[in-house]
């Protein structure tokens, strides 16, 4: 007993977490502090904590409000806050205000009024753009609801282009973004929770998702993850996903990105979770399994025979960036007897003066492929086409004239090169062209049966992965109850029930049986 008492007494104690430590810098002594009745004290902390007069951009308005018969102080930051707002719909109601049996909620005309008694949260909601008023005489302080964030309008989408179907994008103003969805979808059940997620910044994290349909323990565990972030800034959807995601060092993405408000929305009505923020002018999907990067909007919205087919062109596409550079280099360096006598006397002539062996002619071909299209990309849009073109003409005749490469190598890396471009999620198409080079390679070595190898190796590989709890390739492996979306897609009508694998509260899209 004695030995158990000693043992508990002596067992090293739990280091506190790095957000229970004091933040250099933070006046977190301040911060803490209750209001007090004073006016004058109130003030001295709020300009200790806002540096005030070197900070310009905060503006601290001192006046006598004779209705109340107090000095009051009206404290704001002039470049966040909607100031014409604050001068139509705060000052002039208070100094107007002639009757002292008012509260300050119904003198201001402001949509929300609230009170607060410790400048920590004071801090908090003028640095979200709100103004604070404090009067003499009350320990406390009231929150006046006026933020105003500068952001560009709603545009098209860059990225995910489609000629059929909305012409909406996100943009960096996740009020804006919200109402996007609140547009498509008028659910009082549509729920949008709000999480911070780090200690010096302060950023939010949005949630959405339909309460009564979207999977609790999904969203329950989504939340815990968000709420375990220990970090000093988060600044955008794009680092958050690092933080969150199940493997960081996994070249498959798990969660799906898109700037599309009907695409988001149309996730949400399925029963996932969307997360949003300030700053960044798009939304990241929360469970995401492989057909989700696969697929694209508009197969639906084109009809159905057309969706499929694009759908079909693909796949058939991504089989061809990973596949045509490698099957070259298999069959010209180990399986020349599958070629035909004819092409094969045509490769061997051509390849007659090329002094590298197959592997190193696609290798060359293929970086000098993905530097032209990442200078393309980097350079101003005007120039950007013309520097691809041009990149690739001077660069591949050059290259074979100086019988550094062979003209079919130039068709076989342009062949996956063009084909790459048809996978349009920006995760997936990097996934995929990283992946090819693991092909190229495995061909060199060990050629057909090498790609098989890493081909199988691969598949095990995929089957393994997970995103927040649901198989990578669900619904067909492991199958689950869903509408059969995967590779082609059945028709709206019959897509009668959600994803299976999410295990939503309502499975069913729409009743069995017509309607009467």
């Amino acid at each position: 007993m004695l030995k158990e008492m000693l043992r508990l007494i002596n067992k090293p104690q739990k280091q506190p977490s790095p957000s229970a430590e004091k933040l250099t810098g933070e006046q977190d002594d301040l911060k803490n502090q209750k209001f007090s009745r004073n006016l004058v004290d109130n003030l001295s902390v709020i300009k200790k904590l806002y540096s005030i007069p070197d900070n310009k951009d905060v503006k601290l308005r001192e006046m006598h409000l004779e209705g109340f018969g107090k000095n009051a102080a009206l404290i704001f930051i002039s470049t966040i806050s909607d100031v014409k707002s604050i001068e139509e719909n705060i000052l002039k109601p208070l100094t107007e205000n002639t009757s002292a049996n008012k509260r300050v909620k119904d003198v201001v005309s402001i949509q929300m009024v609230h009170e607060i008694e410790i400048f920590k949260d004071a801090v908090k909601d003028v640095n979200k753009g709100n103004a604070l008023l404090i009067l003499d005489g009350e320990a406390k302080g009231y929150i006046l609801d006026c933020p105003d964030f500068q952001s560009r309008a709603i545009e098209k989408p860059e990225s995910e282009i489609l000629i059929k179907g909305p012409k909406e994008a996100f943009n960096e103003k996740v009020v804006a973004n919200i109402s996007l969805l609140r547009k498509k979808i008028k659910n009082e059940n549509l729920i949008v929770e709000v999480i911070e997620v780090s200690q010096r910044s302060h950023n939010d994290v949005y949630i959405l998702y339909i309460r009564g349909l979207a999977n609790e323990k999904l969203v329950d565990n989504i939340k815990e993850r968000l709420g375990s972030l220990e970090v000093n800034a988060l600044q955008n959807l794009s680092l958050l996903e690092e933080y969150i995601e199940e493997r960081n060092y996994s070249l498959f993405p798990s969660v799906l990105t898109t700037e599309r408000p009907d695409r988001a929305a149309s996730f949400l009505e399925d029963g996932y979770i969307a997360l949003l923020m300030d700053n960044s002018p798009d939304s990241l999907v929360l469970p995401a399994t492989f057909w989700s990067f696969f697929h694209s909007p508009e197969d639906h919205y084109l009809r159905i025979h057309y969706g499929n087919f694009t759908r079909a062109l693909r796949m058939v596409a991504l089989f061809i960036t990973l596949f045509t550079s490698a099957i070259y280099i298999a069959i010209t360096t180990f399986h020349a007897e599958m070629i035909p006598p004819d092409l094969l006397l045509a490769i061997a002539s051509s390849r007659e003066k090329v002094p590298f062996p197959a592997v190193i002619e696609i290798l060359v071909m293929e970086a000098a492929f993905e530097l032209i299209r990442e200078a393309g990309l980097r350079v101003p849009s005007p120039i950007g086409p013309t520097i691809g073109i041009v990149g690739a003409l001077i660069l591949g005749q050059a290259a074979v004239e100086a019988n550094i490469i062979s003209p079919i190598v130039i068709i076989v890396v342009a062949l996956g090169g063009l084909s790459s471009f048809a996978v349009a999620d920006l995760s997936l198409n990097f996934a995929v062209r990283l992946i090819r080079f693991a092909f190229i390679l495995s061909a060199a070595f060990l050629g057909i049966y090498g790609m098989t190898a890493f081909f199988a190796a691969g598949i095990f590989y995929l089957v393994s992965l997970k995103s927040f709890g649901v198989p990578y390739l669900a619904p067909l492996s492991p199958s689950y109850k869903s509408s059969k979306d995967t590779i082609f897609r059945r028709l709206v009508k019959n897509e009668k029930l959600r994803p299976g694998f999410l295990k939503t509260s309502d499975s069913q899209k729409k009743a069995m049986g017509h309607k009467q």
